[in-house]
């Protein structure tokens, strides 16, 4: 399917090449002037979508880089089974190829958690702003380093437990592993 190959690469290689802030830009600021008159899509579906079609371009290439590092003999073996192409995807390449790519798209989704307080360039409130908010109150103003500590501790649990996660899935998948304790 060329046709489909030629629009991956090209979302691909376009997508990487842009940074975040810019397409956060662009879904808050261009995006609108592109919709008929009186149709409106919330601020937050489109930075949403923007941070997703972001963040997908980047896993599609960490999923391609794990199928070309995929030992070859494994699509000669699903050939010598008589799988078709989709049955040796199935179940015999992508099965190893997604084990293989899970520290790197751990690595880009923890990535992708930290740059959500970026919407707030577009005037979208996340945690961070909210506290800023929350402490330009005075009864608040004595408790700063309170409350930037929580939200340090926040982030930081989220990134832990996904990176702890990544580790506890790698070992249950680790064949060699179950192979030699047996």
């Amino acid at each position: 399917m060329p046709a489909i190959k030629v629009l991956c690469i090209v979302y691909i290689e376009l997508i990487r090449g842009v940074p975040l802030i810019s397409l956060l830009f662009m879904s808050s600021i261009i995006f609108p002037l592109f919709l008929p008159e009186g149709v409106t899509i919330d601020k937050i579906i489109r930075a949403q979508v923007a941070i997703i079609l972001f963040t997908a371009a980047y896993v599609a290439e960490v999923v391609r880089g794990g199928l070309q590092g995929t030992n070859k003999g494994q699509y000669e073996a699903a050939a010598s089974l008589g799988l078709n192409y989709y049955l040796s995807m199935r179940l015999i390449i992508l099965p190893q190829a997604l084990k293989i790519v899970i520290p790197p798209t751990v690595s880009i989704l923890i990535s992708a958690f930290k740059d959500t307080s970026l919407v707030v360039i577009i005037a979208l409130y996340d945690i961070l702003k909210t506290s800023q908010t929350v402490l330009s109150n005075p009864k608040w103003m004595g408790f700063s380093t309170e409350v930037y500590i929580f939200i340090a501790v926040l982030y930081f649990a989220g990134c832990f437990s996904m990176s702890n996660f990544s580790r506890k899935l790698e070992e249950e998948l680790d064949t060699e592993k179950q192979f030699n304790e047996k």
